[in-house]
């Protein structure tokens, strides 16, 4: 195996990311927050908050050999037990290569992503769902769906000279999901969409009032996603290099031209330029997520 060593601008970069990551679930939370009625606010953000915590104990407990272990060698998970941090604290990254990123710093990056994935279905049933319920949901989901997911795309496998164990099924298919268009946004809309089906209607849709009960709340999360996601894209690079420095100029480019373009068709369209604003840059940065090469070494 080639030699690799321990990078301290890289890891330096990955720990920035990583928290700029995690700023994007609180964000979310506001940007929920401030779509739904006043009576419905707390539950709606509070979703996001608590899914913070349980996601957080169960990927330490399991979570991330569920996801990136290679125990089992299989294309469908990593591995059935404990995580086992307290054995990694000096071990470099192996995923498809050696990163020289402590596995540490990796699996907090990849922690992000786990929280934020099950946070992004709560919109989709807004005052539609009892905070008890979203707990127990979030547990069983992150569980059944995300872990596994996340090992299908983002699992290059352990690679110890010319051989690699636990590739997953997408990622030994040559998927390239650079920063989560599939196992994070495909993932988390489908499961919306399902939850959404289940559940029906709002009570009193189309006969009482659902606007949003505060604009500024929902500029506020959209201008920390829009601040997150430099760690979200630029992040993947897992390096702090020229793959970081173009995902993080198409991120700031992909959502200053969403807010111009959507302005002009907003004025066109209903003569008022702001009406949804806050949504566009959001939504031109889920379609970048797939418009990068991941890079291994």
């Amino acid at each position: 195996m080639e030699d690799v060593v321990l990078n301290g601008g890289d890891t330096a970069w990955m720990l920035a990311s990583t928290a700029l990551v995690l700023l994007m679930t609180p964000g979310l939370a506001f940007f929920y927050g401030g779509m739904v009625r006043t009576k419905s606010v707390l539950n709606m953000m509070m979703m996001s908050m608590v899914t913070m915590g349980i996601v957080s104990l169960l990927w330490v407990i399991y979570g991330f050999e569920l996801a990136f272990g290679h125990s089992a060698d299989s294309p469908w998970y990593g591995g059935i037990g404990f995580s086992g941090f307290g054995g990694m604290v000096n071990e470099l990254t192996n995923n498809g290569g050696v990163y020289p990123i402590p596995v540490l710093v990796f699996a907090a990056f990849q922690l992000m992503f786990a929280i934020i994935t099950p946070a992004l279905i709560s919109g989709a049933i807004a005052d539609r769902a009892k905070f008890s319920a979203w707990a127990i949901f979030v547990a069983i989901w992150s569980t059944i769906v995300y872990f596994p997911v996340a090992h299908w795309v983002f699992a290059f496998g352990n690679k110890v000279g010319d051989t690699v164990t636990g590739t997953g099924f997408l990622a030994g298919k040559g998927l390239e999901d650079f920063a989560g268009g599939t196992a994070v946004h495909i993932n988390a809309g489908a499961a919306g969409l399902a939850l959404a089906i289940v559940l029906g209607k709002r009570i009193g849709w189309r006969k009482e009032s659902m606007r949003p009960h505060s604009l500024p709340l929902v500029m506020l999360g959209a201008g920390l996603l829009w601040f997150g996601w430099f760690g979200f894209n630029a992040g993947s690079s897992l390096a702090a290099n020229g793959i970081a420095g173009l995902a993080f100029m198409n991120t700031q480019v992909a959502a200053a031209g969403a807010v111009l373009g959507w302005l002009l068709v907003e004025k066109i369209r209903n003569g008022t330029a702001m009406q949804h604003l806050s949504e566009q840059p959001l939504v031109s940065l889920q379609d970048l997520l797939q418009s990068h090469q991941p890079v291994h070494s």
